[in-house]
């Protein structure tokens, strides 16, 4: 397998840009050439842009939209930065003694990346790291559609694997990939480091594409990056104090069911719910209101569902009631149907 490190220049702020050799392939006028969604690291419903820690041996963690990471050996963190130029946003993971390995990962569903079986496909990437100078990229594809396992115990075929020689600025790189036939079930894009005892890895402009050209960064706007990723992940609350998520009733003196009647976009497939803090959240009628003890999802599909919340007790039967915040700007929910 060859690789092809891009040539770069810099900008004014210290940015680079990645001009690749050849002709680039034109748009495919549909605003999907790359299969990678949020390679540009825009989207980031779950943490804003704050830092979030990578815990080591743990089970994936899923950052920025569509990215998951894992690490071994140490915690390490991981958080959405500033770029530079034309580029808004990277994704940096801060290194820590006794790390062994880092992986930001992509998973691509099999409806977007079927077409890739059998041809050539070019994976771009800016990179930059601090005091490593290899990063690994591995292609798979899942044994089973849209199935790819746990991080203990993946199931999916290595197509490919590679390096980027890489350094402290960032810098384009370059890849041609040969898809089998096989590989119509769903394909996994995987970056790694191996001792990142300090310093910093960085990571932008993520592209896969058909052909055996790198093209420009596919630049999508941020509405539709946006309902790209909320196929796979969409976040509730966040914004303000006493927020008011859904309405219902009471079913009992220490139960109510609310109605989302319908997702901001229909999810891959049945979600689950989460709660950073279910104590965040409460149930309120006219006049009074009671923190809730226990939240969980029912009637679900992709399309909407109710969710069930449990409290202490003061409900009255068949009461309308609204599921809101308490008083607080950090409580959410999230609703995954994430690969």
């Amino acid at each position: 397998m060859s690789i092809v490190k891009a040539n770069t220049y810099q900008d004014a702020s210290g940015g680079s840009n990645a001009v690749f050799s050849g002709v680039a392939s034109p748009p495919n006028g549909m605003g999907f050439r790359s299969r990678i969604i949020n390679g540009g690291m825009a989207v980031d419903q779950r943490n804003a842009g704050a830092a979030q820690t990578i815990t080591a041996a743990a089970a994936l963690a899923y950052t920025v939209d569509r990215w998951y990471a894992y690490s071994t050996g140490a915690n390490v963190t991981g958080q959405r930065v500033a770029g530079a130029g034309a580029n808004q946003y990277r994704y940096r993971f801060t290194g820590a003694a006794s790390v062994t390995k880092i992986g930001f990962v992509q998973r691509i569903e099999a409806l977007n990346s079927y077409d890739l079986n059998n041809i050539s496909a070019t994976l771009s990437v800016d990179l930059a790291n601090s005091v490593l100078t290899t990063v690994t990229w591995v292609a798979s594809y899942a044994n089973t559609t849209d199935t790819f396992g746990s991080l203990a115990s993946p199931t999916v075929t290595q197509i490919a694997t590679g390096t980027f020689t890489v350094n402290s600025t960032v810098t384009g790189y370059s890849t041609t990939i040969s898809i089998p036939s096989a590989a119509t079930t769903g394909l996994q894009i995987e970056f790694s480091v191996g001792a990142q005892t300090s310093g910093t890895w960085t990571i932008g402009n993520v592209q896969l594409e058909a052909g055996t050209v790198a093209s420009p960064f596919e630049r999508r706007d941020y509405g539709r990056e946006l309902a790209m990723c909320q196929r796979y992940y969409q976040y509730w609350g966040g914004t303000a104090s006493f927020e008011r998520i859904a309405t219902g009733y009471a079913t009992s003196a220490t139960a109510m069911e609310v109605f989302v009647p319908r997702f901001s976009a229909v999810m891959r497939s049945t979600p689950s719910l989460s709660a950073n803090s279910v104590s965040n959240f409460r149930a309120s009628d006219a006049s009074s209101s009671f923190t809730a003890t226990a939240i969980s999802i029912s009637q679900a599909s992709p399309n909407s569902c109710g969710i069930a919340v449990t409290v202490a007790s003061g409900l009255t039967t068949n009461r309308p009631m609204s599921m809101d915040t308490n008083n607080t700007t950090s409580a959410h929910l999230g609703l995954s149907a994430e690969l």
